[in-house]
């Protein structure tokens, strides 16, 4: 007989310390678990008597130095971001890793030694054990209370989302979404949109989900625009995610939107996960993938990033496979899921953020070191692909990275 494993959530509340010990005495945790010992002041100084003579004086001194030695530190000016995930009954534990992993790896200056950027609690709408999709069951300790102090919330997927006959939130559901602080960012891994779409969150927006459940999801939600393809959309405070292993994508978009790419790519480094993946969830439906001996579009692809930001055309492209164009293009959007020049434009808006974030290059400078030729350029494909102009971008994120240098 297997003995599920229960995995205990911390319920210490998010960016608040441990107050210290009564009397203004500081409590001081063990190396083993649970052991606390307490500093105390001689007997005379906890009277409030002079102390009698040097040694008195010297041994109150002393536990005056160890008390201010052992104080717990200031809270940070600024509080960590607090991600609540909202998990609910038979949820896939990978999704659940996904988030408490990459934003806890989140780091200012995007370095190990960077103090913590956000803080991860999970939470379910009603605190206890949860089944998941493995042999052992999940303790929750934080309730639907969590999501109120909460400046981002992830709700994970189900098996109930997509069994579901109609467009409703379940009465706790509907509880524990009325607690959301209105300036709160909402995000969805997997079916997780179904939840999204079910309270009104989704509506003229365009949203993803598994591609297995695209057409439930369609005829459940027509208010919502679905796009089938992508691995994730981002409408501003609310986005949503593709199938599982697609979390991992919007997680780091989140993280790249918060702080930037070098700490977004540090967290990637560091989880051994590429900081963008190519294409949509359509690379994953059409086709199998392709023998070894198949010619591919992999070899094209390496050479055009080496040279972003030199003219690159289809023939080009086409010519680094010994294709014609318009088989090189129908191997490329089934192995990537785009066409390649949209392909080529987004990599170059890619290199074009980093060197925004990274160095004091021109408007002018950083189009024509992206290959995309003028200012003019770089701002229409910047405003296409991120809603946003290059110096606001370069403002935004230079003011991140300047606050989090300083805070370490």
């Amino acid at each position: 007989m297997v003995t599920p494993a229960t995995a205990a959530i911390p319920h210490a509340r998010c960016g608040r310390r441990p107050p210290a010990g009564a009397g203004g005495t500081a409590a001081v945790v063990g190396a083993s678990e649970g052991s606390v010992s307490q500093v105390m002041p001689p007997a005379s100084a906890a009277r409030g008597t002079p102390p009698s003579g040097p040694m008195d004086q010297m041994r109150n001194n002393r536990a005056m130095s160890t008390l201010a030695t052992l104080r717990a530190p200031e809270a940070p000016a600024t509080p960590r971001h607090r991600v609540a995930v909202l998990a609910r009954p038979r949820l896939l534990s990978l999704e659940l890793g996904i988030v408490h992993q990459l934003f806890g790896q989140a780091r200012t200056g995007g370095t190990v030694t960077g103090e913590p950027l956000y803080e991860v609690l999970t939470c379910a709408t009603e605190p206890g054990e949860l089944e998941t999709d493995g042999d052992f069951t999940l303790t929750v300790r934080h309730g639907p209370e969590a999501l109120a102090e909460a400046d981002t919330v992830v709700v994970l997927s189900s098996p109930e989302d997509y069994v579901q006959r109609r467009p409703e939130l379940t009465p706790p559901l509907a509880r524990a979404f009325a607690r959301l602080r209105p300036d709160a960012r909402i995000a969805s891994i997997c079916t997780g949109a179904f939840v999204l779409a079910s309270a009104g969150l989704l509506d003229g927006h365009t949203a993803t989900t598994h591609w297995r459940y695209s057409e439930s999801f369609a005829r459940l939600f027509p208010r919502v625009t679905l796009d089938r393809d992508v691995l994730y959309t981002d409408g501003g405070t609310v986005l949503t995610s593709a199938g599982c292993a697609a979390g991992i994508d919007l997680c780091l978009h989140m993280i790249r939107r918060d702080h930037g790419m070098a700490v977004a790519n540090d967290v990637a480094r560091r989880t051994v996960v590429p900081p963008h993946r190519e294409g949509g969830q359509t690379q994953y439906i059409r086709e199998p993938v392709p023998q070894p001996a198949s010619p591919g579009t992999a070899a094209a692809r390496a050479w055009a990033l080496r040279r972003l930001g030199e003219p690159i055309t289809l023939a080009m492209l086409a010519d680094r496979e010994a294709m014609s164009v318009r088989n090189f293009t129908r191997r490329f959007r089934a192995e990537v899921g785009m066409a390649p020049m949209a392909w080529l434009t987004e990599q170059r808006v890619r290199f074009a953020r980093e060197l925004l974030e990274d160095s004091d290059l021109s408007v002018d400078r950083v189009a024509e070191r992206a290959g995309l030729g003028t200012a003019a350029n770089l701002r229409q494909h910047f405003h296409a692909a991120l809603g946003t102009s290059p110096s606001a971008y370069r403002t935004t994120f230079r003011g991140t990275l300047a606050r989090q240098r300083r805070a370490s």
